[in-house]
């Protein structure tokens, strides 16, 4: 993947790849499959890959023994699905297949705050600028900017706004809440 923004910083060459199971809509990067292929029979090539999570549940036994392998979550798959693995995955990645589709930020959350996943969350697919601030409100600490985009200009998402109302992953209390007010009377 190009065009990635890691911990707030412009990565030049991300050392992960993507395993597709199906040819992408788009000209998306990463590796696809051959038309066919099941999720239990596809070869995982060596090296850091981010498998769909069809293939995880597959080929658990082999792949949960590999440090180096991660697994991407669909828009309409459930987190629950890796419980039992949080703590040995290094990479999880969501797919945002469209900018409209809001579920990629439910999942992303519910990994971080309801699992307790602590590595790296990425967000691939249709990603833009405006969504990166709201992305890392819910816990994304890493973004694969859609190819057509510049990625220097992408990451000043990141801080679009200066200030947040309301709690989420990376700010865990309201404004209200973090801000000190002296009371006034007046005379």
């Amino acid at each position: 993947m190009h065009n990635l923004i890691k911990d707030r910083a412009v990565i030049g060459e991300d050392d992960w790849t993507l395993l597709r199971l199906q040819p992408a809509v788009a000209a998306a990067e990463g590796v696809e499959a051959q038309e066919g292929d099941k999720p239990e029979s596809i070869t995982v090539p060596a090296g850091k890959v981010i498998v769909p999570l069809a293939v995880w549940q597959a080929q658990h036994a082999t792949l949960s023994q590999r440090k180096d392998v991660g697994v991407w979550l669909a828009s309409d798959e459930r987190p629950e699905a890796l419980k039992d693995d949080i703590e040995r995955l290094e990479m999880i990645a969501v797919e945002f297949p469209k900018f409209a589709d809001g579920r990629g930020y439910s999942i992303a959350f519910n990994l971080r705050a309801r699992h307790g996943y602590e590595g790296e969350l990425r967000a691939f697919g249709d990603v833009l600028r405006d969504q990166l601030f709201y992305m890392q409100r819910v816990g994304f600490n890493s973004f694969a900017v859609r190819p057509d985009r510049d990625v220097n200009d992408a990451i000043k998402g990141l801080s679009d706004f200066s200030e947040s109302y309301q709690q989420s992953w990376d700010k865990k209390a309201p404004l209200f809440r973090r801000v000190h007010r002296q009371a006034t009377v007046n005379k």
